[in-house]
């Protein structure tokens, strides 16, 4: 599939971009039936738009430098060299914890200028954030990057020569390979999935900052998994990066949630209390 969707002279626009911004506007139009749901004003949700996708592509870019392997061709050092190529993003290469941090930013930043509560908008927020991950991520497919080890299984994707990693190089033309993105991809939908419901069925349950904190367990959750299948994956110790950031997450997320809601558990416990007569 051609990278490039639309060329009008020197003008190319591409379907990464194209996908990127489909998924930020899904995620935008899902953040503003939250807030009318929940009584807000969803013109926050566009004026903040801007802040949060400048700087979530500020911080998925940064990641994305200075987290690839050294023994890959294009790395840390190859940026150094390269300098102008950091804002070659059509090429490929956003880091989701970069975005996730610089999104965050934004929304605190946002919502301190306009005095409103970070935790109740980073929870309208945060609900359609995999289904613009789902979305984005096919960004990797029409890139022919984010793909896994050689497989026979009959979803394998097929990639050109000139775009396989260095020791899948002398590979056989007809090798398929596992689409590592279309993993991550049906994952953040479930994880969309459970969010929405979440929020919905179980909204007079949750605390401000709840769905946060719940996208901090689901999502890294699959990206350790995915990670299994990531050859090209920057790590620390053997271990990929993303997985230790994942894993971190979720220990301190579950942490938080459990100690949120202790007193809603020892409540039901005890069950309700009787007067005397």
């Amino acid at each position: 599939m051609n990278p490039i969707a639309i060329q009008i002279g020197p003008l190319a626009v591409r379907w990464y971009g194209l996908l990127l911004m489909g998924g930020v506007l899904a995620a935008a139009f899902v953040a503003d039936r939250e807030a009318r749901r929940r009584g807000e004003d969803p013109e926050h949700v566009w004026n903040a738009l801007t802040w949060t996708l400048v700087l979530g592509i500020i911080g998925a870019r940064l990641y994305h430098v200075i987290s690839n392997p050294a023994d890959s061709t294009v790395n840390f050092s190859y940026y150094l060299q390269n300098p102008v190529k950091i804002l070659y993003i059509w090429e490929g290469g956003l880091g989701i914890y970069g975005a996730i941090a610089g999104g965050l930013l934004a929304i605190f930043l946002y919502v301190r200028r306009h005095q409103l509560s970070f935790l109740r908008w980073a929870d309208i927020g945060i609900v359609g954030l995999p289904l613009a991950q789902a979305i984005g991520r096919w960004g990797n497919f029409v890139n022919q990057e984010l793909y896994g080890y050689p497989t026979t299984l009959p979803w394998g994707i097929s990639i050109d020569p000139a775009h396989r990693l260095p020791q899948f190089a002398d590979l056989p033309p007809g090798t398929r390979f596992h689409p590592t993105f279309l993993y991550e991809s049906v994952w953040n939908l479930l994880t969309f999935g459970l969010l929405l419901l979440l929020a919905r069925r179980f909204g007079h349950r949750l605390r401000q900052g709840d769905l946060l904190l719940a996208y901090g367990v689901l999502y890294p959750l699959g990206r350790i998994l995915v990670e299994t299948q990531r050859p090209d994956a920057w790590t620390m110790g053997g271990i990929p990066t993303a997985q230790l950031i994942g894993a971190v997450s979720i220990i301190l997320c579950t942490t938080l949630l459990v100690w949120r809601h202790r007193g809603q558990a020892e409540k039901a416990g005890r069950g309700p209390v009787r007067r005397r007569a």
